[in-house]
């Protein structure tokens, strides 16, 4: 790392720490964990899953460092200190720098082989043909649990690094991470969504017994997370949403690494967004059920509407978040939730593609505060999934403005 690097780190470092030192950090934090904690309040506002190849403004986005952790370090400060200029919300800067263990798991067994088309090169959002390496019981003999590679050395090396170059700007931390588990978005990559689809109807046996090679798999990594001392009850965020809670770790920590019992697990399976509940239930309910009942809270559903399924989620044990989607009907969902869970809504992305549909989007804002208001849930806005703002970043600024005044009339 060169001095030129060593300078610039601590130049952005100072920037990032007199704003993380500010009250309204630890306001927010506080209002993110009454939110989880069920309490009903202002609804926080996150924005996530930004296309960032498209943001830069004046080159504040441009990286000029070339030492691996120094590039790394760079990319934290400038695009915290981007956000917190431009498309803030109710984001919350720590007031430590949050540094990842890197670890990595090897092979199932099986590799995904598909085709892609992209029409912008720099977006990582491309369309995926997928070929199916999961046709037979033969392929899925291949199958076998990933292991957990971790490099201690390397790993106290990089902490050190970091502290030396942070050293009288802030602390450096370990930050571990929250278990998440998606198997059927995986399976999707390894057949494509069409074959899963038809054997849900031709070969049912079939998918059942890949699910199970599935659960073998994700309760693999859960336990080497585990062992491994990787897991965390708040890390930086729980998939683009804030993890504060007072519910974990749980009762009985003494301290020393979390155990799966600390921590949250999120759950997902969008593949099955076009199939009946019963057979949501079948395919993927029964046989998470028992991983997620090993973890402290569940935050369950990502892009599927699961307005019609939620009778199936009170099922699952320790459920604490639903995320609703911009397909679900928010108000079917604030009147089965009633306060139970915390309502995860995701506003449409595709509001903020060419230019802002303002009157859209403050609908569907308001109806997501008259629902929860009327059923008594506590909620959050997290906007994610944005592939493109054409180009154009004050759509985000502005998206941002809209919804918060929208919110104003509520609180």
């Amino acid at each position: 790392m060169t001095p030129s690097e060593k300078n610039q780190i601590r130049e952005l470092a100072l920037q990032y720490a007199e704003i993380a030192s500010l009250p309204i950090n630890q306001e927010r934090q506080a209002r993110c964990r009454r939110i989880n904690d069920l309490t009903p309040d202002r609804p926080p506002v996150w924005i996530d899953e930004i296309p960032w190849h498209e943001m830069d403004i004046d080159g504040q986005l441009r990286l000029t460092s070339e030492d691996p952790l120094a590039r790394e370090m760079e990319w934290f400060f400038r695009e915290k200190l981007y956000r917190w200029k431009y498309i803030q919300a109710d984001m919350v800067l720590t007031s430590h720098y949050p540094m990842r263990k890197q670890y990595e798991f090897t092979g199932i067994g099986i590799d995904i082989q598909e085709r892609r088309l992209a029409v912008d090169g720099g977006n990582p959002i491309v369309s995926h043909a997928y070929q199916d390496m999961l046709a037979s019981p033969e392929d899925l003999e291949k199958l076998h649990p990933p292991k957990l590679i971790l490099d201690p050395a390397l790993n106290a090396q990089r902490f050190h690094q970091a502290q030396q170059l942070l050293e009288g700007i802030m602390p450096v931390r370990w930050t571990g991470t929250y278990i998440s588990t998606s198997p059927w978005d995986q399976i999707s990559m390894l057949r494509g969504v069409q074959p899963i689809l038809l054997d849900t109807v031709l070969r049912p046996e079939h998918l059942c017994a890949t699910i199970e090679r599935f659960v073998t798999i994700e309760q693999a990594k859960m336990d080497q997370l585990e062992a491994a001392g990787l897991l965390d009850p708040e890390p930086i965020t729980l998939h683009c949403t804030p993890s504060y809670t007072s519910s974990l770790p749980a009762g009985d920590y003494r301290g020393g690494p979390y155990r799966l019992k600390d921590v949250w697990i999120r759950g997902t399976a969008q593949t099955f967004s076009s199939i009946s509940p019963a057979m949501h239930e079948a395919f993927e309910l029964h046989y998470m059920k028992p991983l997620f009942a090993q973890c402290g809270l569940v935050y369950y559903g990502c892009c599927e509407p699961l307005d019609d399924r939620i009778n199936l989620l009170k099922q699952i044990p320790n459920m604490r978040k639903i995320g609703v989607s911009p397909w679900a009907n928010v108000w079917k969902c604030a009147e089965q939730i009633q306060g139970d869970y915390v309502v995860a809504r995701k506003p449409n992305p595709a509001l903020v593609a060419v230019s802002l549909n303002t009157d859209a989007l403050k609908k569907e804002i308001r109806d997501t505060l008259e629902a929860c208001r009327q059923h008594h849930c506590a909620c959050e806005f997290v906007l994610k999934d944005i592939s493109t703002v054409g180009y154009k970043p004050q759509t985000l600024m502005e998206w941002s403005r809209v919804v918060q005044q929208t919110i104003d009339e509520f609180y």
